[in-house]
């Protein structure tokens, strides 16, 4: 009798815990704007890249740890403007976004002070302005990724029927 109770409690249990797991799982929530750079280097050499910071219009963050949604998408963009653009193929690329100003432009001047003010090593600092690289919008939500957003069109309204002497009008012309 003690092994069936044994696996009926563990069974109970388990469930518990998947349902918990599942609820409490991050979701994604659009913030109105939000603020972000990039930053772009290569372990072939020693140039590395930054954007300027950037003020972006409907970003998407997780709602449990306020982290930015879709940063490899972002990241992505920059890396396909440096092998594009600047013919650098192969960098590694990442991307700082916050909802609070202050709080990018602290972790600006501390990654743009660690390669500029570096003894031990130099490096080749280029900043990309924001005239030739501009962060596009993606949507993140259920589990769609890289897809950038798009209003949705909205459908021509069907005319209603209406009868005249019992009788169907015609269907409308196209």
């Amino acid at each position: 009798m003690k092994p069936i109770r044994h696996f009926f409690t563990g069974a109970a249990l388990t469930m518990l815990l998947a349902l918990s797991y599942s609820a409490a799982q991050a979701k994604n929530v659009v913030e109105k704007k939000a603020y972000m750079f990039g930053f772009s280097a290569s372990f072939n050499d020693s140039t590395v890249y930054f954007t300027t910071i950037q003020e972006v219009d409907s970003v998407w963050f997780t709602q449990k740890k306020k982290m930015l949604a879709g940063r490899s998408n972002y990241s992505n963009q920059l890396r396909d403007y440096c092998n594009d653009k600047l013919n650098q193929p192969k960098r590694t690329c990442i991307v700082v976004g916050n909802k609070s100003l202050k709080k990018v432009e602290k972790k600006y001047e501390k990654m743009k002070k660690m390669y500029t003010q570096n003894k031990k090593a130099t490096y080749d600092v280029h900043f990309i302005p924001e005239e030739d690289f501009k962060f596009v919008t993606a949507y993140i939500g259920e589990g769609k990724e890289n897809v950038v957003q798009s209003m949705p069109q909205k459908r021509p309204k069907a005319p209603k029927d209406k009868k005249k002497d019992g009788k169907m009008p015609p269907p409308p012309k196209k």
